[in-house]
């Protein structure tokens, strides 16, 4: 399927590990002109590095998503290096985990600017370039914590369903020229995960890496986590023309896991 990406550009927030990253090399791998951003110079040198053979440019600049002023030179850069933008995917970083009784305020705050500000500073920052483009869209990485609470996991919890308020405002608001919508991925076989499991073998808890994969698995109906190159391919076909009438909602890319 041609998704129509083609020349287009691509501006992918935290996307130099885990599924921004695969998102940002989905939508390379379909021709857009991407850029991606990070705090680490060399996870985000490795990712550019690795993204080098896709058909799509690559841009990389080093970012702290929560501060604005660093947003804001993000997107001067995407515009002034490729002219414009037509899509926008917001993912973040983890936010620790705990419980209601171990979280204090600073973690709140700092959850809140992590997961929730990072994404209105991203798109107060973008809205006017996508307004221009004929293809304006809107993606946001969340979790599937937004449908269905995880054990000792507060902050994402309650703190990302804020992204799916947003999501939801704007693909009403900004229709017809912008496309808005959020993906709620569950287990997908990231760095992270791999660094759960091999922390599982170390305490005994798994006897092997297959063995912590298929504990990952237990509760998906599907009977594996996900492929980060698939997750990044449904982020892709959300931001094309085959999925131009996809507007406002949330997908859960989960495997089924969720009931609700």
């Amino acid at each position: 399927m041609d998704l129509g990406l083609d020349g287009d550009t691509a501006l992918v927030t935290a996307s130099s590990s885990g599924l921004g990253f695969a998102s940002a090399s989905a939508l390379a791998a379909a021709g857009a002109n991407v850029v991606i951003c990070g705090r680490t110079p060399e996870r985000l040198a490795a990712a550019e590095s690795e993204m080098a053979d896709t058909p799509g440019e690559v841009l990389a600049v080093e970012t702290d998503l929560t501060a604005p002023t660093e947003v804001e030179a993000l997107v001067d850069a995407t515009v002034e290096s490729f002219g414009g933008i037509d899509h926008v995917v917001t993912s973040a970083g983890g936010v620790p985990p705990g419980s209601f009784e171990d979280t204090d305020d600073q973690a709140w705050y700092g959850a809140y600017d992590t997961l929730v500000m990072s994404v209105v500073w991203t798109l107060r920052a973008a809205r006017p370039h996508l307004t221009e483009s004929p293809k304006g869209t809107v993606t946001a990485i969340t979790s599937t914590s937004v449908a269905e609470p995880i054990e000792n996991l507060i902050l994402s919890n309650a703190v990302r369903r804020g992204v799916i308020g947003v999501i939801k405002s704007v693909a009403r608001d900004w229709a017809p020229s912008i496309r808005a919508n959020a993906v709620l991925p569950g287990a997908h076989e990231t760095a992270r995960i791999e660094e759960l499991i091999e922390a599982g073998i170390e305490r005994g808890d798994y006897e092997s890496y297959q063995a912590g994969l298929d504990d990952w698995a237990s509760a998906i109906p599907l009977d594996r986590i996900g492929d980060p190159t698939g997750f990044g391919q449904v982020v892709a076909f959300l931001a094309s023309e085959p999925a131009s009438f996809v507007n406002g909602v949330a997908l859960p890319v989960d495997g089924g896991r969720l009931r609700g």
